[in-house]
């Protein structure tokens, strides 16, 4: 069986990966899916470069990632939805509200994005400081700093009896 290359063969092949990495950026599914169509587009017209790339999949992520970076900082993007307020904490421990799926997203949706991606690209991707610093275009240092910010954040708002904050 022969294997379909060029833009058509990357995009059917991954276009499930990518949209997990949006969704988790994103936490939506719509928007993870409006997040790869809009980096998919920029890059078409620029494809032998991602061909080109040792890892174009690679290549690929960073380019989302640093979209939904660049989107976040547009003003149009500061509104923040949730689905239901809370009423009070729910007196679940810690343990038991990081399991859940929903608590853990709402906890990742306080972070800001840089900080969120290089957590995505680290536990998700099993990425290094290197590969993050370059699909961040940022210094080793810089990486290494968000993920200890991201982290401290995070289990801050677990231990915190409020549950996690609300960003507006």
């Amino acid at each position: 069986m022969q294997t379909e290359t060029g833009f058509a063969g990357f995009v059917r092949v991954n276009t499930p990966a990518l949209l997990r990495t949006a969704y988790l950026l994103t936490g939506n599914a719509v928007a993870a899916e409006e997040l790869v169509q809009d980096t998919l587009v920029h890059l078409y017209p620029r494809w032998d470069r991602v061909e080109a790339a040792d890892v174009p999949l690679a290549y690929v992520r960073r380019s989302l990632a640093n979209s939904f970076v660049t989107q976040k900082r547009r003003p149009s993007s500061r509104e923040h939805v949730v689905a239901e307020l809370p009423d009070r904490a729910d007196g679940r421990d810690a343990f038991a509200r990081v399991s859940d799926r929903d608590e853990l997203w709402g906890l990742l949706s306080t972070l800001p994005e840089r900080q969120r991606a290089a957590l995505v690209l680290r536990y998700f991707h099993d990425q290094s400081d290197a590969e993050i610093a370059e699909a961040l275009d940022c210094r080793l240092g810089t990486v290494r700093s968000l993920i200890s910010r991201g982290l401290a954040t995070l289990r801050g708002d677990i231990a915190s009896p409020a549950g996690p904050r609300r960003l507006a």
